[in-house]
């Protein structure tokens, strides 16, 4: 088995990343592969609780690096789902613990056993960056459509392609309502900014700060509109045609950018 291995990452923190890595990982093994989540973020887990799974670590991705326990000990099974695992971060570590070449060897070592490895990367440009970006073959950057976010998502693009990680983008929290009203960036807007492909768009939903509170990825519940929108991106990860949704409000394009512009924006390659 040679496994894809995939960093999903943001420029800035809040956008919903960890989310994103624990319901692609669902999406992923319901679709019947063999799923592995990396929390890569050292010192600062959430991917475990997203997970629902904190209550059973034993041991972690550093203890595994250290050589205190085997790589397989520190896996946890999730019971939901057969074919999914978690490989969880240190709490009392910081990102200096590991290293990218570590993290490249246990990324090997993973693709020997799993179909998709999905590292949960810390936000931001720092050592924790560098750590999980080394141990991926492909790149996901999740933004919202904030001008904050995007800005700082624009910053992470050019370190993952020196890196030779071209990435795809998500558009998290997209909300149609206030796209349509010209309140915010409709999708063609941020991938004229960003400029990279899309890979799919995650609609405002509630059901998502429900399910994280309890523990359990809205990817399960088939009654969301978030959940679907992370089974349809699993499917496209996996080869899939499948169409995308568009929110685009009737005002211009450059009516829409016009203050972003003025503000020192540029598009892609002007």
């Amino acid at each position: 088995m040679d496994g894809r291995a995939i960093v999903i990452t943001s420029g800035k923190g809040g956008v919903g990343k960890t989310t994103t890595t624990a319901n692609l990982g669902v999406a992923l093994a319901q679709s019947g592969k063999r799923v592995v989540v990396v929390d890569a973020d050292i010192g600062l887990r959430n991917l475990d609780v997203v997970m629902g799974l904190e209550n059973r670590i034993v041991y972690n991705l550093v203890d595994a690096i250290k050589g205190r326990c085997r790589l397989r000990q520190a896996l946890i099974k999730d019971k939901r789902i057969e074919n999914l695992f978690l490989l969880p971060a240190s709490q009392t570590d910081d990102k200096t613990a590991v290293t990218p070449e570590q993290m490249q060897q246990v990324s090997t070592e993973l693709k020997k056993e799993f179909d998709f490895i999905l590292f949960d990367s810390p936000a931001g440009i720092e050592q924790g960056f560098r750590n999980a970006v080394a141990g991926a073959d492909e790149a996901i950057l999740v933004t919202t459509p904030e001008v904050s976010a995007i800005r700082d998502a624009d910053r992470v693009i050019g370190l993952l392609q020196a890196s030779a990680n071209e990435p795809q983008l998500i558009i998290n929290r997209l909300s149609a309502a206030m796209v349509q009203r010209g309140d915010m960036l409709d999708r063609e807007d941020i991938i004229d900014i960003l400029g990279i492909p899309l890979l799919g768009i995650i609609p405002e939903d509630e059901g998502i700060i429900v399910s994280s509170n309890r523990g359990v990825p809205i990817a399960l519940n088939n009654t969301y509109a978030a959940g679907a929108a992370f089974r349809r991106i699993a499917r496209r990860l996996l080869g899939e045609d499948v169409p995308l949704p568009s929110f685009q409000d009737q005002t211009s394009l450059l009516s829409r950018l016009g203050n972003f512009l003025s503000a020192g924006w540029k598009r892609k390659g002007s």
